[in-house]
């Protein structure tokens, strides 16, 4: 397969993803809002670890590799798992975690609706072809996410105070 079919592969994906691509939605629907920094990984990844969801009787884990990380909750651990299989170092997470659910769904179902159109457009191409295209590409959404940033490792809370008027306190 030729570089430049590659790139057309690439093209026709992103186009059949439409705005559902990871890294759009990491950027509508995480870094529009207060977050915080995740740390995966200390150095990045030459290949995609195993990921996977343990539940044990200290809580939820997510294993990735050999490492295990402690999660508060399963919408933490499933939204965490998207971005430990892209490889990403670093992610930014909802400082609210009532929205974290909705979000872990979102994540979940782009990765698979992803992974779905990738075997479908490169069905034709030979296994050895596909699986270095598919690995090419999810570099780039990898990249991508990287690119935009995890944010700061605590959030800023902005509190604004109101003040009495200056003649109010000169009265008192």
């Amino acid at each position: 397969m030729t570089e430049d079919a590659r790139w057309q592969w690439q093209a026709d994906i992103i186009r059949a993803l439409g705005d559902g691509t990871l890294p759009k939605l990491y950027e509508q629907m995480v870094l529009s809002q207060r977050t915080r920094r995740f740390d995966l990984f200390h150095t990045p990844c030459r290949r995609p670890p195993v990921v996977q969801i343990q539940h044990t009787l200290l809580g939820i884990e997510l294993k990735v590799g050999r490492r295990r990380l402690g999660c508060p909750d399963l919408a933490t651990a499933r939204y965490l798992a998207v971005f430990a299989r892209l490889g990403v170092t670093s992610v930014a997470v909802p400082y609210d975690i009532s929205q974290l659910p909705r979000v872990a769904d979102a994540f979940e179902t782009a990765w698979q609706r992803m992974c779905l159109v990738i075997e479908q457009h490169l069905q034709a191409v030979p296994v050895r072809a596909r699986r270095r295209t598919r690995q090419q590409f999810l570099e780039e959404v990898r990249q991508a996410i990287e690119a935009l940033g995890a944010g700061a490792v605590r959030p800023t809370f902005v509190q604004t105070t109101r003040q009495r008027p200056l003649a109010d306190r000169l009265e008192s």
